[in-house]
């Protein structure tokens, strides 16, 4: 390696560690002011436990309306405990992270994408932008579907479960938080299959036929997966979390096939 070389290598390498002291600072500013908004931070993240969340006050007036008993999601009472000294005010912290997180994301990824960019040719810049904003876009999505439907009717059913009547549920707020915080990530990374798609597609190792030849699979694949993570047995809680992941999955045949003939119409003929 050149003295030139490594002199470049030392430059890109102090550019880096500038982006990454430049996020963790911004990090660190959304934290602190998240964490000063204790009130409404925690207001959210409890508010499926309440009788009127959102979606339980849109099920019952959907229930009001069609006259169908069993979408009525009815009253229930949830109880929280904390048997740790230390354990609220680490929650705390730790869900001031993550908001603070949420929230300087769009400058994150700004900055990333500026120390990116100069090494990218000018048709990979092209699709960079678009790919970063739809999968910001879809992850944020996933993590709301996860947010007002999954989990509150997920909650629901386990914390009124019993396996014995002399049983009774007391959620640790650990518990409660985590689980949360654990499904709203798995809902944003699954709604990125379109995203990992298109790239694959674009790699050359997939194929819109092959999407389309493995689709009656998927259904089955994706009604099992809702059936798991909807522990409720509710036909239509069940459809509002298939509907989704199955839309999903025809976007990326549309997104595949768009590709592919992309492609087509791009590459030229030879005589």
């Amino acid at each position: 390696m050149s003295e030139r070389d490594v002199s470049s290598f030392w430059d890109h390498l102090d550019v880096l560690r500038k982006v990454l002291l430049r996020c963790l600072i911004a990090w660190a500013i959304g934290a602190t002011v998240t964490f000063c908004f204790k009130t409404l931070l925690f207001d959210l993240l409890f508010a499926p436990s309440r009788d009127d969340f959102v979606s339980y006050r849109f099920m019952a007036w959907l229930c009001a309306k069609t006259g169908w008993q069993s979408l009525c999601p009815g009253s229930f009472q949830a109880s929280f405990i904390n048997t740790e000294l230390a354990a609220q005010f680490m929650t705390h912290i730790k869900v001031a992270l993550g908001a603070g997180l949420v929230v300087v994301s769009p400058y994150l990824i700004v900055q990333l994408y500026g120390f990116v960019a100069p090494a990218l040719y000018d048709n990979e810049k092209r699709h960079a932008a678009p790919i970063i904003i739809w999968g910001t876009l879809l992850f944020l999505l996933g993590v709301l579907i996860n947010y007002l439907i999954i989990f509150p009717f997920a909650f629901r059913f386990l914390n009124n479960y019993q396996v014995y009547t002399e049983v009774h549920n007391q959620i640790s707020l650990s518990s409660y938080i985590s689980n949360l915080l654990m499904l709203s990530l798995l809902m944003g990374i699954l709604f990125e299959i379109p995203i990992v798609n298109y790239l694959l597609a674009k790699a050359g190792l997939l194929q819109a036929e092959t999407l389309k030849k493995y689709r009656r699979h998927a259904i089955v694949a994706i009604a099992i997966m809702a059936a798991i993570i909807t522990p409720t047995g509710d036909a239509v809680t069940l459809t509002l979390v298939t509907l989704p992941i199955y839309l999903l999955y025809e976007a990326s045949i549309f997104i595949v096939k768009r590709h592919s003939n992309i492609v087509q119409d791009t590459t030229p003929e030879t005589s």
